[in-house]
């Protein structure tokens, strides 16, 4: 199973460049990879969001190993689509959030196993990245677990938006894509309290910029 939204317009400042700007793809270890891909191994039959710019390599790899896929892009999906409908009396973004889930993360009761977040929640608005947090945890079975990982900076070129492609050994390959500008940087304790109501958090080190985080539903 493939689910996949397309054709949104482009909106707002964060969409600066061309989609179809790719950069070489570099390698990096990744300890929550090397963990997650232990059980998508040892157990077929598993639902997986893939959620960011679509990658050829995680298709094949995990429908090789017997795991059915749907795949999303919730920042690119914020971004282009016309969600913003106005701004409040402080003149901040207006948007509507209801519309975007709707449309981006419909699953028509469909229950997953495992979520590819990647860096999403680091480039949402941030009227979406709670919504978004409830909806995966809504659509997720017990002990389902959420791959993230999260900029410790917003500055510099570790901290663009980048598509992501797993591997058979526990590297993963980043490849820089569009200009999506960072909104934020979470701290761990930030973290631990957008997921306050999941069952498990472990956090992996990693030499770079980002930080790398399994959270069970």
């Amino acid at each position: 199973m493939l689910g996949r939204l397309f054709d949104r317009k482009p909106e707002g400042e964060a969409h600066k460049a061309s989609p179809h700007r790719m950069g070489p793809r570099f390698s990096r270890h990744s300890g929550g990879w090397a963990a997650l891909r232990k059980r998508l191994q040892g157990e077929p039959g598993l639902r997986v969001i893939d959620a960011g710019l679509t990658s050829p390599t995680n298709i094949n790899y995990l429908t090789s190993l017997g795991h059915s896929i749907f795949l999303a892009d919730p920042v690119a999906d914020a971004w282009e689509g016309d969600w913003q409908t106005g701004a409040d009396e402080y003149g901040k973004p207006v948007w509507n959030v209801q519309g975007y889930l709707d449309q981006t993360l419909r699953f028509e009761g469909r229950m997953f196993d495992v979520v590819l977040l990647w860096t999403a929640l680091d480039f949402l608005p941030e009227a979406f990245v709670v919504p978004v947090v409830d909806r995966l945890f809504s659509a997720m079975n017990p002990s389902g677990q959420v791959l993230a990982f999260f900029h410790t900076k917003t500055k510099g070129e570790e901290a663009e938006y980048g598509r992501f492609h797993i591997t058979q050994d526990d590297d993963v390959e980043v490849q820089s894509m569009q200009d999506f500008a960072i909104q934020r940087a979470f701290t761990n304790r930030s973290i631990q309290s957008l997921f306050s109501r999941w069952s498990g958090f472990k956090q992996f080190l990693a030499k770079d910029s980002l930080s790398e985080v399994i959270i069970t539903r």
